[in-house]
C-alpha cells in the first residue's frame, strides 16, 4: 500500500468515542461508533446490533467539547448514560460555551435540557423566548410518548420514556419496524377466531399452567402445587389490575416466593447473580444496583411505566422497558425473574395487545429458546460487569466500591425490545397454535375412538396419552395394565385414529406437552 493510500485509510474517533477517550469515561459502549478518515472514504460496518461508521474528513466537527457533543447527538444518537458521565467530567464553561454559541440550535437546546435533567441543576442561562419547540428525541428514530411535555426554558418537547430517576431508550431499528408492521395482535386474533369458544376456554386452563411451569423452570425451580395455583391466580388477574406499583409489587413478591423469603420492602442489602465454582469462590454474572440507589430508581421505573401507559408507546416496547428494567434493578432478594416475566403479561394484557381473556405462554417460548433469552439479559450484564468494582467477603457478602447508578438508570433497551418481540411472535405462531391444535385434534380423536368403543373419558385420555408417548402405538405393558378388555382390531382402529389426527407429531415421536394434562 502506498503512502497516500495509508493516509486515506487512517481514522480518528469522533462523537461519543472521542469524548470517552478524552475524558477517560467509564461507559458501556454506544451502539454506534463514529470515526473520521483523513481522506474521502465513507464506510459502514455492522455486526450484532453494533455499527462502526467511517466518515470523510470533511465531517470532522472540531476539537471543542461542544463540537464533539453536537456530532454525537447528530450521528451517534442520544445515549443518556454516556451523557450523564460526560456532564460530570466536563467543566460548566465547556457546556456554556457550546450553548451560548448556538442559542437556538436544536442540538444545543437538547444538550442544555439534558445537562440540567441529568445533573439536577440549572445553568446560568436565561430562558429562551423565541424559536419553535423541537422534540428532544427524533420520533422517527426512537420510541417516544405521543403527548410530550413542553418545556418553556429550552423550548423543548420532552418525549422521553422516563425521567432522571429511570429512563430507558429504545431505537426504531429495522427489526422493530418489521415487527410493528407484522401486526402480531391481528395475527393472533385470526388464529383464535378459527377455534370455538368452548375449546378456547379449555385451552386457557392449560396455558395458565404452562406459563406458570415454564416461568419457574427457567429458574430451575419446582414449585409446590400451592405456589403453582397462586401464580396461576395472579396471571388470571393480569388483564384486570396494574401491578406496576410499589405496594402491588411487594404483594406480588410475597405471593410467589417461599414464605420464608417474603420481603416487606425493597432490599436493603447488595445482591448479585453468580455461581459457586469452588470453596469460597464465586463467579459473579451480574451485580444489582446499590440498595441506597434503589428507591429512586424504582420510583422512576414506576413513573416511566405510567408515562408509557398513557403515552401510547407500543405495548411490546412498553413491556420490554418495564419488565427488563425491573429485572436489571433486582429490587427483591427473591422472585425478581418471575415478576419480570409476569409484568410482560400484565402490560400486554392491560394494553390490549393480548386478546381479552387469552394469555400468551411467553415463558414457554423463552424456555425453548433459553440461549436467546439469556443473551437478551447478557447484552446489558456483560458490558456492565466490566465497570462495576466490587469485593466479596468469605461469607459471600458483596460491597460495590464505585458509583454505578447511572448505568442502571439509563439503559438502551433496544436489544431487549427486539428479543421480546421475537418471543411474542414465537408464542403466537408456535406455542399458542400447538396447544390449540392439540386440543382440536384431541376432540377429533375422542369422537373417533368413541365410535369404535364407547369408553369413559378417563380411559380415552389415558389411551391417547399412552399412544402419543409411544409413536402412536399402545405399548404391550400399557395394554396389559389398562386395556386388556380391548380386542386387537379395536386397538388397531383406535391407533389409526390417533395417527390420523396428530400426523407429524406422532411420526416424530412428539407426545405434545398438553398430553400430560389430559389426565
Amino acid at each position: 500500500m502506498n503512502e497516500s493510500a495509508m493516509k486515506e485509510t487512517s481514522v480518528r474517533p469522533a462523537g461519543y468515542t472521542a469524548l470517552a477517550e478524552r475524558f477517560d469515561l467509564d461507559v458501556i459502549p454506544n451502539w454506534h461508533v463514529s470515526m473520521i478518515a483523513t481522506g474521502s472514504i465513507r464506510r459502514l460496518k455492522s455486526s450484532a446490533g453494533f455499527v462502526e461508521e467511517v466518515y470523510p474528513a470533511k465531517y470532522w466537527p472540531g476539537d471543542k467539547v461542544g463540537d464533539q457533543l453536537e456530532f454525537a447527538l447528530k450521528y451517534d444518537g442520544t445515549n443518556l448514560a454516556i451523557l450523564a458521565s460526560l456532564f460530570r467530567a466536563i467543566s460548566v464553561e465547556d457546556i456554556l460555551d457550546y450553548i451560548q454559541s448556538k442559542p437556538i440550535g436544536k442540538y444545543a437546546r437538547r444538550a442544555w435540557f439534558l445537562y440540567e435533567l441529568l445533573m439536577g441543576r440549572q445553568l446560568p442561562v436565561d430562558d429562551l423566548t423565541k424559536g419553535n419547540y423541537v422534540d428532544l428525541l427524533e420520533t422517527d428514530e426512537y420510541y417516544t410518548i405521543v403527548r410530550p411535555r413542553p418545556v418553556r426554558r429550552q423550548r423543548i418537547n420532552d418525549n422521553l420514556l422516563g425521567d432522571a430517576r429511570f429512563c430507558p431508550t429504545i431505537r426504531r431499528t429495522d427489526a422493530l419496524r418489521r415487527f410493528e408492521k407484522a401486526d402480531l395482535p391481528a395475527r393472533c386474533r385470526k388464529i383464535v377466531s378459527s377455534y370455538s369458544p368452548q375449546l378456547l376456554k379449555r385451552a386457557m386452563s392449560y396455558l395458565y399452567t404452562k406459563e406458570t411451569r415454564s416461568s419457574f423452570e427457567i429458574e430451575h425451580i419446582k414449585p409446590s402445587s400451592t405456589r403453582t395455583e397462586r401464580f396461576i391466580g395472579l396471571l388470571q388477574l393480569a388483564e384486570k389490575e396494574d401491578f406496576c406499583d410499589k405496594d402491588c409489587l411487594i404483594d406480588l413478591q410475597n405471593r410467589i416466593v417461599d414464605p420464608r423469603f417474603r420481603d416487606t420492602d425493597y432490599r436493603t442489602e447488595q445482591n448479585y447473580v453468580g455461581e459457586t465454582v469452588g470453596p469460597q469462590k464465586e463467579k459473579v454474572h451480574f451485580v444489582s444496583p446499590k440498595p441506597e440507589d434503589l428507591d429512586g430508581m424504582m420510583e422512576g421505573l414506576i413513573a416511566a411505566h405510567k408515562r408509557m401507559d398513557t403515552g401510547n408507546v407500543h405495548a411490546v416496547v412498553h413491556a420490554a422497558a418495564v419488565a427488563y428494567g425491573f429485572v436489571f434493578l433486582h429490587p427483591f432478594e427473591d422472585g425478581n425473574g418471575r415478576i419480570h416475566r409476569f409484568l410482560i403479561h400484565n402490560i400486554l394484557a392491560r394494553r390490549g395487545f393480548t386478546p381479552a381473556g387469552l394469555i400468551f405462554p411467553v415463558s414457554a417460548a423463552m424456555l425453548k429458546n433459553l440461549a436467546d433469552y439469556d443473551w437478551s439479559l447478557e447484552l446489558f450484564s456483560r458490558p456492565l460487569m466490566t465497570l462495576v468494582e466490587y469485593s466479596l467477603d468469605d461469607q459471600g457478602r458483596m460491597i460495590v466500591q464505585n458509583e454505578t447508578a447511572r448505568w442502571y438508570r439509563f439503559i438502551d433497551m433496544t436489544p431487549q425490545a427486539e428479543a421480546l418481540f421475537r418471543f411474542v411472535e414465537q408464542t403466537i405462531d408456535t406455542e399458542l397454535v400447538e396447544e390449540l391444535e392439540f386440543l382440536a385434534n384431541y376432540d377429533q380423536t375422542k369422537r373417533a375412538i368413541q365410535e369404535i368403543v364407547d369408553m369413559p373419558d378417563r380411559k380415552i385420555d389415558l389411551f391417547i396419552q399412552a399412544c402419543l408417548q409411544n409413536n402412536g402405538r399402545l405399548s404391550a405393558r400399557r395394554r396389559a395394565n389398562h386395556f386388556d378388555f380391548l380386542s386387537d382390531k379395536e386397538v388397531a382402529h383406535m391407533e389409526d385414529a390417533i395417527r390420523s389426527a396428530y400426523g407429524n407429531r406422532v411420526k416424530a415421536g412428539q407426545s405434545g406437552q398438553s398430553s400430560d394434562l389430559l389426565l
